[in-house]
């Protein structure tokens, strides 16, 4: 197949997303979660004029009298008296305004008199209360459609009532590593392995996307198991990542195998580094990637591609984080044939610096990586000084 442009892969990528089916969960069980239906309030808030400080509820016509201290409202409590001419009642925060009051100074500009009466001595105050449905009214949308639950919005599905929710099901993510050279994490690798560290990190990754991830082990270099691992990948999950035996080495299995599994191979080489051997094609029952072996290109490969569908199955639209930021230092390439992504960090006076990257399987750099910087292909270089966009990752 061609090579082609990583805007090319994005929208064949995008354009396959199969909308998620929607469940109800309850509203506790919701973060992270995308919701699918809107949430309206079903009462105004606050739900009665309310006292936004501790202190005496009155007419402001009576400031400057002495006033008759006729009850004490605690939060919680409604009040028992009308306040009228010369009157007061002390009131606590988030209690209910008494009817015939229309402010409420401060316990602090207050004094108690002899005569038990109270009197304002400050000298201006505001009125001190938040009236009935300022925040939301009854019927308000609070929460809309395609948002993803953070928990913030848990407390307003919990004020609105809203016990329980309707959000989009998570995508199945089934995660395979190819290579006879991987051995598992508890493992001490022996000559010529390696640990398996893709699958975890893809796992990860998935977890944080939204989906849920279905670890499937390792596929040896061995075509037919490549095949039977593969296949019940497929039969199994929205989504197949298959890390390793992308490229065009004896041993990379992978692609014939996806063909020989009924997938529709769309592209196998982006313009792109780190991973240029990016394999993406489609079946009937799942979406599936050939991701390189290399753990930093698994990695960039998973954010460019992977998580933008994940969210789009789920009916939300998700925008990384990007910052702009003038460079430290300046920072030069030999080869610009390919667009770049380029490790780095913000600096605590607010530059960005890149960090010290020896290629596609440096992990460790981008664990001490904050963000990735992109140089378009032909661009050799960027000076000190100039703006760059930082990608959040």
């Amino acid at each position: 197949m061609d090579l082609i442009s990583f805007e090319e892969a994005y929208t064949m990528v995008m354009n396959s997303a199969i909308e998620a089916e929607a469940e109800t969960v309850a509203f506790t069980s919701s973060l992270n979660r995308v919701l699918t239906a809107d949430i309206n309030s079903d009462m105004d808030m606050p739900p009665f004029n309310k006292a936004t400080v501790d202190g005496f509820a009155c007419r402001r016509a009576d400031l400057g009298s002495e006033l008759e201290l006729i009850e004490t409202i605690p939060a919680g409590k409604s009040p028992e008296s009308r306040v009228g001419e010369r009157q007061c009642s002390k009131i606590m925060t988030g209690a209910a305004i008494p009817e015939g009051a229309d402010m409420v100074f401060m316990v602090e500009d207050s004094a108690i008199l002899t005569s038990g009466k109270v009197i304002y001595r400050g000298s201006f105050t505001k009125d001190n209360i938040s009236p009935r449905g300022e925040d939301i009214r009854s019927g308000d949308r609070v929460l809309e459609s395609g948002r993803l639950i953070r928990p913030q919005d848990i407390a307003l599905m919990a004020l609105a009532g809203h016990t329980l929710v309707k959000v989009s099901k998570k995508p199945v993510v089934a995660i395979i590593s190819s290579g006879n050279e991987l051995v598992e994490p508890p493992e001490r690798p022996g000559l010529s392995q390696i640990r398996n560290t893709n699958s975890y990190q893809l796992m990860a990754q998935t977890e944080r996307a939204g989906a849920t991830g279905v670890y499937l082990g390792i596929a040896g270099d061995d075509e037919a198991a490549t095949f039977e691992i593969v296949s019940q990948a497929i039969s199994g999950s929205d989504i197949v990542l298959i890390s390793g035996g992308v490229s065009m080495g004896d041993f990379d299995f992978v692609p014939s195998v996806l063909e020989r599994a009924g997938v529709r191979l769309l592209f196998s080489r982006i313009n792109i580094q780190p991973g240029k051997p990016t394999i993406f094609g489609i079946h009937e029952k799942s979406m599936v990637f050939g991701l390189p072996g290399n753990p930093v290109s698994s990695f960039i490969q998973f954010e460019l591609l992977v998580r933008p569908l994940i969210c789009k199955m789920m009916g939300y639209h998700w925008d990384p984080v990007i910052i702009n930021l003038p460079m430290e230092s300046s920072y030069s390439r030999k080869s610009s044939d390919r667009r770049a992504l380029i490790p780095v960090n913000i600096t605590g006076n607010g530059y960005v610096s890149p960090v010290e990257y020896h290629g596609s399987a440096h992990i460790s750099a981008f664990s001490n990586a904050t963000g990735i910087i992109t140089l378009p292909e032909g661009k050799k270089s960027l000076e000190k000084g100039e703006i760059v966009s930082v990608r959040q990752i």
